[in-house]
């Protein structure tokens, strides 16, 4: 079914990206969707509406705003970073310009709130609080991850608090709306929710350890490309507070630079990231928010088959290598 919910929800996004006048406004738009993606949030407001009972058909446009809004904000992220590929393309405001991947990023903003406009008052307006409160947490969530390449004094509850406003709150939403379509209880709404929000955490916690542990010929990139930033990762932050004296100085050091040989600080970085020990506290912690994940969904009012096909679901997302 997983595969039925892609290929259906790709086949509408084929559908509904026509580029039309001004050029340079929607081609940079179609470009974007059309670079792939595992489509994951699509998917999981598609499984959410079949898995309450309604046709997963219905959930389509809003799997359609997901997935754009979720565009946009990887074309102003990568604006903000400077990064030259996505997904292994040439990213937009490289292959245009920076203005364009600006207003082309607007542009697919408000697309996405005008898809929501097929639905019925009620509806729409539960769909338009959640939208809009998940939009602005992705915002806090990005300023956070902006904010911390600058200190020096970043606690792992702040990290986690930034992972999930930046990740997992929109995974989250993407389950809620497809609830919201159904009409369920708030109660039924707000757990399908929770289990999102502590699958996407998890989730997020697995990016971070397969940026230093992935296989580069799987992963699709270079491996380390947090360290060589300097990002403050949980990694980073619980190796960080394991070290003391000299070490904890000179690991500092090592990602304060950005002169280093990069082969040198990524094998450095991770064996200080094993020996401390982060590397199994990041993977306990990644059970227990997807043991915690799968705890809530014991408590939704669906069928066994579709628990068993949400929880599939997250078992795959944990154990990928990509």
């Amino acid at each position: 079914m997983l595969e039925v919910y892609k290929v259906e929800f790709q086949n509408y996004l084929k559908s509904k990206t026509l580029v039309k006048e001004p050029k340079n406004l929607y081609e940079p738009i179609d470009y974007i969707l059309s670079l792939g993606g595992k489509k994951l949030r699509p998917v999981l407001a598609l499984l959410s509406a079949d898995a309450f009972g309604i046709d997963y058909r219905k959930a389509l446009d809003v799997a359609l705003a997901i997935e754009v809004f979720h565009n946009f904000t990887l074309i102003h992220d990568d604006i903000m970073d400077d990064a030259p590929l996505r997904r292994g393309k040439v990213t937009v405001h490289e292959k245009w310009d920076i203005n364009a991947g600006i207003l082309s990023g607007d542009a697919m903003l408000i697309l996405a709130y005008q898809y929501l406009e097929s639905y019925d008052a009620p509806v729409f307006k539960k769909l338009i609080q959640l939208f809009s409160k998940t939009g602005i947490e992705v915002c806090e969530g990005q300023q956070l991850d902006i904010d911390f390449e600058t200190r020096t004094d970043v606690s792992i509850e702040e990290y986690m608090h930034m992972i999930k406003l930046k990740t997992s709150v929109l995974v989250g939403s993407a389950l809620q709306m497809g609830a919201i379509i159904a009409e369920v209880s708030d109660d039924q709404s707000r757990k399908i929710y929770d289990f999102g929000l502590n699958l996407g955490i998890a989730f997020q916690l697995q990016d971070d350890y397969l940026d230093a542990f992935g296989d580069p010929e799987i992963f699709g990139k270079q491996i380390g490309g947090d360290i060589i930033e300097n990002k403050k990762t949980y990694l980073f932050l619980k190796a960080l507070e394991a070290l003391k004296g000299n070490e904890r100085e000179n690991f500092q050091n090592l990602f304060s630079q950005h002169s280093l040989n990069v082969e040198v600080k990524i094998e450095t970085a991770k064996e200080l990231f094993s020996s401390t020990g982060a590397v199994s506290e990041i993977k306990n912690l990644i059970q227990a928010y997807t043991d915690r994940s799968f705890k809530i969904l014991e408590s939704i009012e669906i069928s066994e088959e579709k628990k068993n096909l949400l929880r599939n679901f997250g078992k795959n997302l944990m154990e990928r290598k990509v």
